[in-house]
């Protein structure tokens, strides 16, 4: 069964004003051709998708099942254009983007205006918080997430590596001295990110061993990248810091590195990701995209040469 895409417009225009006419003179057609079309598309799927009356239309039960379908081939459709760079040029609509707050404020929102300039009519709706969200759930059309990308139910796209590094201020070191085996950590005063749990590393010789604020003398848990940067920076103890969140303090010596030897183990990257259900509409594909030009073709952080 093959359907008419023109006739598929014209349904779910039609479902959203419940005005046939209307939505056939939204897309340029005459109300014969409006009803014939409709009528068409109805026959070939076997069932009655509008009820007419002379006083009102209304979904039929079979069209309001319908529908949500109608609208995911019409997107495929916009989508597929879109891949190919035909299709329509001016994109529309709300996008709901989920990031970490402290790398959206770094990286994403100084670069908002010249989007923005390209796709006046696109809304952006950014909901940032370092707390991860439930794409799902919260109904997000794309997010940015800096962590294994383990559920299944999402596909994703590489931004960079998200290489993590242990690091303090000069002050905390100076008074407390420089580890200089892993297990020195443990006497220090380390700050936890999120929990006391125990996070990987691993040396450039392949030796793995913990972060683990919860053996050591950890007076302070945060939940928010820069907090726990301004928290370092202040001598509150050692830390496991993003290189894109630290690499100008560490660059201008305002922050050491601790055990340069070590970093991160957990693999984790910097993804865009987006739930499986859903199809990479235009205004997803044009966003991503540009994130993936502006930040992922040469991350701004690996510009300066850390030592």
């Amino acid at each position: 069964m093959s359907m008419d895409t023109d006739g598929l417009r014209l349904f779910v225009l039609a479902a959203e004003l419940l005005n046939i006419s209307a939505a056939g003179r939204q897309l340029g057609m005459g109300p014969a051709v409006s009803s014939a079309k409709l009528a068409k598309l109805e026959h070939s799927i076997g069932a009655e998708l509008l009820r007419r009356t002379t006083r009102k239309v209304s979904l039929s039960v079979e069209g309001e099942d319908f529908l949500p379908f109608a609208r995911e081939i019409l997107a495929q459709e916009d989508a597929a254009m879109a891949a190919l760079g035909k299709g329509k040029t001016n994109i529309t609509g709300t996008l709901r983007f989920a990031a970490p707050s402290t790398f959206a404020q770094l990286y994403i929102t100084p670069i908002l205006p010249e989007f923005l300039n390209q796709h006046p009519d696109l809304t952006l709706d950014l909901r940032l918080s370092d707390v991860q969200v439930d794409l799902i759930e919260g109904s997000y059309d794309l997010a940015l997430r800096n962590a294994p990308l383990l559920d299944t139910s999402l596909k994703g796209r590489k931004l960079a590596d998200d290489t993590r590094l242990l690091c303090a201020a000069p002050a905390y070191l100076d008074a407390n001295g420089i580890p200089e085996t892993p297990a020195e950590l443990n006497r220090h005063k380390l700050i936890a990110f999120r929990h006391l749990g125990p996070r990987p590393l691993k040396s450039a010789k392949g030796e793995s061993v913990t972060f683990d604020p919860g053996a050591a003398q950890s007076q302070l848990i945060l939940d928010d990248g820069l907090s726990q940067k301004h928290a370092t920076l202040a001598g509150l103890g050692i830390s496991l810091n993003a290189l894109w969140s630290v690499h100008e303090e560490l660059a201008s010596g305002r922050l050491i590195r601790v055990l340069p030897d070590y970093e991160g183990a957990d693999d984790n990257v910097l993804w865009l990701i987006y739930p499986k259900s859903n199809v990479l509409s235009p205004k997803v594909r044009v966003f991503m995209d540009f994130l993936l030009a502006e930040i992922g073709r040469v991350p701004p952080w690996l510009t300066q040469i850390i030592g």
